[in-house]
């Protein structure tokens, strides 16, 4: 068996489509939407591939009309792309993101599966890197195998002894230094975390082609070309 896992596409589509891994099970684990500018194809992608998906704090946003946040950085071009979605997502899209589930159990052969975007204690919202410390913390009680999370757009695999951690970092906007795009293989109980490169530039082309402010366009193309982490707030 062959799971693919994927998370923060982030309407990114050209790196979504770099991705070609055969696979049994894909899983999903929030935010499709936000940030990128092609929203429509990652959102067909998952709906028609994904076994399991969850909800992420984008799509929560989108599907909900949250308003767009005050701020700068990253906050901005949420808010900026937020209300592009709006423009370009047919209602089965929005009603998509929003049927998502917050969490999901899953077996699939034979192993238990827990789906959470950020964290059991806040499924949205906490942002929980590879501390083994602090996942035993939130994990107590908990009676799976494998814990697959997302949110941080930084992949990782702990092992805790009594279960495993997968974050199998961003597809659409990696904040670790590296570009390319990433994902995780689970075949046969086994963890591997993967990276492909995919048309950087052609991204930037769609960022460019849009409607969202300059400075947002160049800090979007920014953390695409470096995988850089946020200079401003997350």
């Amino acid at each position: 068996m062959k799971i693919l896992v994927l998370a923060d596409i982030h309407a990114n589509s050209i790196a979504l489509q770099a991705i070609q891994e055969t696979f049994d099970v894909c899983l999903f684990l929030g935010d499709l939407v936000e940030y990128g500018v092609d929203p429509i194809p990652c959102i067909d992608w998952v709906r028609t591939h994904a076994t399991g998906a969850i909800r992420g704090n984008h799509d929560h946003s989108v599907a909900q009309r949250v308003p767009p946040p005050f701020g700068t950085g990253f906050r901005k071009l949420a808010g900026a792309t937020r209300q592009l979605h709006w423009n370009i997502l047919q209602p089965s899209h929005l009603k998509y993101l929003t049927q998502l589930p917050v969490t999901q159990n899953l077996v699939i052969d034979g192993l238990r599966f827990h789906l959470v975007h950020a964290t059991p204690r806040d499924p949205m919202d906490e942002y929980l890197a590879a501390d083994v410390e602090g996942w035993q913390r939130r994990l107590t009680n908990f009676d799976v195998d494998f814990v697959c999370v997302g949110h941080t757009h930084i992949p990782f695999h702990l092992d805790l002894g009594t279960c495993q951690v997968l974050n199998p970092g961003s597809v659409g906007q990696p904040r670790d230094g590296d570009p390319r795009a990433a994902y995780a293989i689970i075949e046969n109980g086994r963890v591997e975390l993967k990276r492909i490169e995919y048309d950087v530039e052609a991204a930037v082309r769609q960022l460019q082609n849009s409607r969202i402010d300059q400075e947002l366009i160049d800090l979007a193309s920014q953390t695409l070309r470096t995988g850089g982490r946020a200079k401003a707030s997350p």
